[in-house]
């Protein structure tokens, strides 16, 4: 069946032309000559990646007049990116129909320019729950002469808390119009949409319930939880033509993986719910454009991102939901391609995966992480595969080739090859000769006082001092003359921090005692500690006489009562100058520049975002 056979008008068919559409996908063609002749509700079931915009969006502009300027069609989406997708695809859908209009109405952009388009007159509003119940109750927006209403992911915008503003919408519109609705999921909130909102609708479904793409592979590593970025790493040097998402469960996390990634030389940004519109556009124009190699997101951030040719999806955690594993696995594999889902998990989490194989209806294959040789020959033969098939410019390099000819001419056609292949081949070496075997070894056991690979330290430094966690792991790497990926797992408190290091190290980490470091005027001293100690503790891990409270002599005491508040010394709230101290803000997090954009990112504890209410029920599991 093509697009010409499927009952579309003439523009139509223009426009799928004009776009490279000839065929349409398994969901399009249930759907499409359904929707553009008949009245009648739809329930859809349908992964993403499958051509669902086009599946309710040709129907849509084969049904509306475009000579009357009221509004026909809403369409509903979670998230910001997903409504602009969608309100640009439908345009390209409509531009060669004569006095068609279609505007996105959604939070985080000036809502006097989204005023103007609604007044303008258009046919199809493509909106965000929270914007257009703004528009709503400022009496912009009139739904009354609606007659066809699409929920686009539905199962996510319920899972975002948007169930009472759906009801509010929908009751906004008529009794007598057609809803459609599409999922990648089917929970029984959206089953009661349906049974509430619908008049025996039509069921199709391109799959089983939750169930994930054929064309999908699904894979995971196990690590303990302090490797998890070391083997995030060391997948991503695996796969050298990686183009993929990375998937954290937190905004703070977010940042942190993505800053970390670009500390350590990867083309890598961040996209969170506390990024400014300006931002999320720049972030994901590079995206979109493969500049970035990797987006780091959360599950909310990433709903509607439609990028093609993403390769792999990295679950640096499972998700809380495990149902939200299908919508993060469904930004690759997309219109049949193939692709690969990976998912970084410690042991505890090995029950989840067993759930996750119960939804999606198929097996995870359990991997290695990959160890260094392997690493070094992937990125060798990669390398030697672009060699093969670079273009040459031969008129723009020509007048170099002799001084070229002439510094070269005592090498062999082996020794140039050889020499070529090592100028990229002696990096990866050389940071992976002596890197740790990350996969976790039956009946090991971690820590220094267990006979394992790393040990634990304790450290007079903290927050007092002006440290986080960054900067403390600065400090110490620059003390140490280490790498900063050698310190891991820093836990700081109020006046001392812990962190660990691989155990072949105590002795460099020790000697830094007989340095006689000072920050502050007050000398560092560290020592191995045997168990994680909370700020304040009673007794704690005993030293010398006394612990990390004072009033027990002996201890690192500072005057004579050690740390405690009111013993002398560094008192909670006593101010501190210099050091790494940051300026903070209100949610505690630093003013941190994102990547590229030059933009400075405004991080807050608002459930508000980009205008978008977020509402959560019982306990907070949606921490976008």
């Amino acid at each position: 069946m093509t697009f010409q056979e499927i009952g579309l008008n003439d523009d139509l068919i223009k426009a799928v032309t004009d776009l490279g559409f000839t065929n349409p996908t398994p969901v399009q063609q249930q759907t499409i000559p359904l929707l553009a002749k008949t009245p009648t509700d739809l329930v859809a079931l349908a992964q993403t990646g499958t051509g669902k915009t086009a599946a309710f969006g040709l129907p849509i502009l084969n049904l509306i007049n475009c000579d009357n300027k009221t509004v026909q069609a809403l369409v509903l989406a979670p998230t910001r990116e997903l409504c602009m997708q969608i309100t640009n695809d439908i345009k390209n859908y409509g531009k060669y129909m004569r006095g068609f209009g279609v505007t996105a109405i959604y939070g985080g952009a000036r809502i006097d320019g989204q005023i103007k388009d609604v007044k303008r007159g258009v046919q199809v509003i493509v909106a965000t729950p929270g914007r257009l119940i703004d528009m709503i109750e400022r009496r912009v927006i009139n739904l009354s002469t609606v007659k066809i209403v699409v929920l686009d992911e539905a199962d996510e915008m319920l899972n975002m808390g948007f169930k009472d503003d759906l009801d509010v919408i929908l009751k906004e519109t008529p009794g007598q119009k057609n809803t459609w609705l599409f999922s990648a999921t089917m929970p029984r909130e959206v089953e009661r949409i349906a049974k509430n909102y619908m008049s025996d609708p039509v069921e199709i479904s391109t799959g089983k319930k939750n169930e994930g793409a054929d064309n999908l592979e699904h894979v995971y590593y196990q690590v303990q939880g302090r490797d998890r970025y070391l083997a995030l790493k060391r997948v991503v040097d695996y796969y050298p033509e990686i183009f993929g998402i990375v998937f954290c469960r937190t905004k703070a996390e977010t940042q942190e993986v993505a800053d970390s990634l670009i500390k350590d030389g990867y083309s890598a940004d961040a996209l969170h719910g506390d990024l400014s519109q300006s931002q999320r556009d720049f972030v994901m124009k590079r995206f979109r454009s493969h500049t970035l190699q990797m987006l780091v997101a959360t599950d909310v951030a990433a709903r509607g991102i439609d990028v093609s040719d993403v390769t792999h999806v990295i679950n640096y955690n499972l998700p809380e939901d495990v149902e939200n594993y299908t919508h993060r696995t469904g930004r690759t594999a997309r219109a049949g391609k193939s692709g690969i889902a990976i998912a970084i998990i410690t042991p505890k989490d090995s029950s989840k995966i067993k759930d996750i194989e119960r939804i999606i209806k198929k097996k995870f294959e359990k991997k290695d992480v990959p160890n260094g040789l392997d690493v070094c020959e992937k990125q060798l033969f990669n390398l030697v595969h672009k060699l093969h098939n670079v273009e040459v410019k031969d008129e723009e390099i020509e007048s170099f080739l002799p001084a070229i000819y002439e510094e070269l001419k005592e090498l062999s056609k082996e020794e140039l090859i050889k020499r070529f292949i090592s100028e990229e081949f002696n990096r990866f070496h050389e940071y992976y000769q002596n890197a740790p075997d990350l996969n976790i070894v039956k009946g090991a056991v971690d820590g220094a006082f267990g006979g394992g690979r790393t040990t634990r330290f304790f450290v007079n430094m903290g927050s007092m001092d002006g440290f986080n966690m960054n900067s403390l792991k600065d400090f110490l790497a620059d003390s140490v003359k280490v790498h900063t990926r050698m310190i891991f797992n820093i836990d700081v408190k109020s006046s001392f921090s812990f962190f660990e290091t691989e155990s072949k190290l105590v002795d460099e980490f020790l000697a830094m005692n007989s340095k006689d470091l000072e920050f502050n005027n007050r000398k560092i001293s560290l020592e191995v500690s045997n168990r994680r100690m909370k700020d304040g503790d009673g007794g704690g891990e005993r030293r010398g006489g006394g612990g990390y409270k004072g009033g027990g002599g002996g201890g690192y005491k500072s005057g004579g009562g050690g740390y405690k508040s009111g013993g002398g010394g560094y008192k909670s709230g006593e101010k501190r100058e210099g050091g790494f101290k940051r300026p903070r803000n209100s949610s505690g997090y630093g003013g941190d520049k994102s990547s590229g954009s030059g933009e400075k990112k405004s991080y807050s504890r608002s459930n508000e975002s980009g205008g978008e209410k977020r509402k959560t029920f019982g306990k907070s599991k949606f921490r976008d």
